[in-house]
Parts: C-alpha cells; sequence; structure tokens
C-alpha cells in the first residue's frame, strides 16, 4: 500500500512545473528553485505528507478534522501541516493542498504557470 501512495504522491507532485524530487532524512521530499514544497513522511509508521500552508490554515486545517491533519514537528512552527494518507485520502483534497504549498514556495514566475501553463 504505501510503494502506491507513494507513487501517487510522486506523480502529483512531479507534474508540478520545474518540480524536482530529491531523498531527504529518509524519505522523498519535492521541490521547486531548490525549496521544499511537500514532503512524504513514514517515521511514526503512519504515511503522511508535510506541506506549507498559508498563515491560519494548520489551525483551520488541525482543528477541522485532528484525525487526518496535524502540526509537523520541526516545520510546524513556521506554519506547515501535515496530513495522514494511509486511510483513504482524498486526493483532490491532497492536489490541493500540494499545489498550495508549492504557489507559496516556487517564485512567482514559475507559480504563475499553474494559472497560465504554456501553450503546447
Amino acid at each position: 500500500m504505501a510503494a502506491s501512495l507513494r507513487d501517487r504522491l510522486r506523480t502529483l507532485c512531479l507534474t508540478l512545473p520545474q518540480a524536482s524530487e530529491k531523498e531527504a532524512w529518509g524519505d522523498p521530499t519535492w521541490r521547486v528553485a531548490g525549496k521544499i514544497f511537500a514532503m512524504q513522511k513514514t517515521g511514526d509508521g503512519r504515511f503522511s505528507i508535510w506541506c506549507k500552508a498559508p498563515p491560519g490554515s494548520q489551525e483551520i486545517l488541525v482543528g477541522a478534522d485532528s484525525a487526518r491533519f496535524f502540526v509537523p514537528p520541526y516545520v510546524g512552527s513556521k506554519g506547515w501541516v501535515g496530513m495522514r494518507l494511509d486511510e483513504s485520502p482524498d486526493w483532490d483534497e491532497v492536489a490541493a493542498l500540494v499545489r498550495r504549498s508549492f504557489a507559496l514556495v516556487a517564485p512567482r514566475r514559475v507559480a504563475a504557470l499553474l494559472e497560465n501553463p504554456p501553450p503546447g
């Protein structure tokens, strides 16, 4: 199951403009312009993704559904949010979380490609 979750997450992240994958801390991370916008984590025995979130989003998500969303260690104090993926995730919601994180981390010209992809 973890391999299929990882593959789906990888596909989702790598379809974003100029995204790349690099292993760090034993798990894959996805980056744009050298900055991490998503991290897969399995260290606590659960499969999750950590993403940067806009100010206030972490509190809203964790407050609304603490069984699925959590404040991740290390980066939680910087507004990142964790989402557990090992129990039937809503992939539209995962995609929205990843895309928002990407837009927050990517250079403006690259983030703009989310809304206005180049022709072809």
